[in-house]
């Protein structure tokens, strides 16, 4: 499926014995699963470059299928309400796609999954941005007694990947309301352009609640999950098959500055300070707690994604590297005090946690090896649909 040039990608992992820095981007050994090629070029580099000849949008052909695409939603929504379905954060990748909606003339409904942790600044932008675009809005709001024991439960888990609790019903929310109300096409803000550096090491698929259920059932505190929008593999299937996800964002050309130059200017968006940080939670999981007890900080990915997008320079990137500004260890500090209070986590409990045995989801029960299967089956059916 990948160029020749990339055949190498398949190797097994190389544990690295010395630190070293990708040539090219920004990543470095802080990924324990990072390998190189002869010229210092990271795997993830060359993963980008499949991924975007793939995926990433071509001048001409990408504009041809989009405008494809837009008409046969809009047949398919004939005599429904909505020809789509928009989850919107507040942040600036949904929000961007919101602005595009209307542009295309499509009929969309905007749905918010409030899982307990949205900043006032994502609160306000979704506001903005569905009033002036005149965009239905239905916000789904997630039993927060249930959101909490989850949240909590990965707290203790040893697992880096703390957002998965939240990431898991974000998509259930959303598949099951597209279901609910017969919409065929739900739209997404992955991209290639500015999020194609996503190392595997830093964080496990949210897909698999039999995961999260494992996790659960060692560190929860024993209370129902009812409440809970989730899904297994066979309600997963069963989605995959009647609702389309579409990448909206690969069909056009996509610049995550320009993007909020745009918002900006026309509905008064406001800027949170950094990638997903509209979440108070994942603000504080991503900045302090990823690079604190695990030495992963998730900047250094999304900044190489920039780079390798042409978003900025690696020099650029390296410099905000050193940036902190965007979150100052007195924020830090505010947010570790909000969030252990909301969650029931005592100081020496932290602590506990901050010192407790680091580990990976496959030493909880999984379904890991078949939705690896289906991921593929679903790329070469994508690749070969072109």
């Amino acid at each position: 499926m990948y160029p020749k040039k990339v055949n190498y990608i398949k190797k097994e992992f190389i544990v690295m014995s010395k630190y070293q820095i990708c040539t090219r981007c920004i990543m470095d050994t802080s990924d324990p699963k990072i390998y190189f090629d002869d010229n210092g070029v990271c795997n993830h580099c060359h993963r980008f470059d499949a991924n975007e000849e793939l995926y990433g949008y071509r001048e001409g052909s990408s504009d041809e299928k989009l405008k494809r695409l837009v008409a046969q939603m809009k047949k398919d929504g004939q005599g429904k309400e909505y020809d789509c379905i928009l989850g919107i954060s507040g942040g600036v990748d949904s929000a961007y796609m919101a602005y595009l909606t209307k542009k295309l003339n499509l009929r969309v409904l905007a749905v918010h999954v409030d899982a307990g942790w949205n900043s006032d600044v994502a609160v306000k932008n979704i506001k903005k941005m569905c009033e002036k675009l005149k965009i239905d809005l239905h916000t789904v709001v997630i039993d927060w007694p249930t959101m909490k024991e989850l949240q909590r439960a990965y707290m203790f888990s040893g697992l880096a990947n703390l957002d998965v609790p939240q990431d898991h019903v974000f998509l259930a929310a959303m598949y099951n309301y597209a279901s609910k109300c017969h919409v065929k096409y739900m739209l997404n803000g992955s991209n290639v352009a500015t999020e194609g550096v996503s190392p595997v090491a830093w964080g496990y698929t949210a897909t698999d609640y039999a995961n999260i259920k494992s996790v659960y059932k060692k560190y929860g505190r024993g209370k129902s999950l009812k409440k809970y929008p989730h899904f297994g593999v066979l309600k997963y299937l069963k989605y995959q098959s009647e609702i389309v996800r579409i990448d909206l964002l690969n069909y056009v050309p996509y610049s995550k500055k320009e993007a909020m130059e745009t918002l900006e200017r026309e509905f008064g968006w406001e800027y949170y300070g950094g990638k997903h940080y509209e979440s108070r939670f994942t603000k504080f999981f991503q900045g302090y707690f990823l690079p604190q007890r695990f030495g992963y900080d998730k900047k250094r990915s999304h900044l190489s994604s920039l780079v390798l997008g042409g978003e900025m320079t690696r020099e650029e990137a390296l410099e905000a590297m050193k940036d902190d500004s965007d979150y100052t260890e007195a924020q830090m500090m505010e947010d570790k005090e909000y969030i252990l209070k909301k969650l029931d986590i005592s100081d020496s409990e932290w602590e506990g946690i901050m010192k407790g045995q680091k580990k990976t989801e496959d030493m909880y029960h999984s379904r890991k090896k078949m939705l690896a299967f289906l991921r593929m089956v679903k790329r070469k059916i994508k690749v070969l649909k072109g």
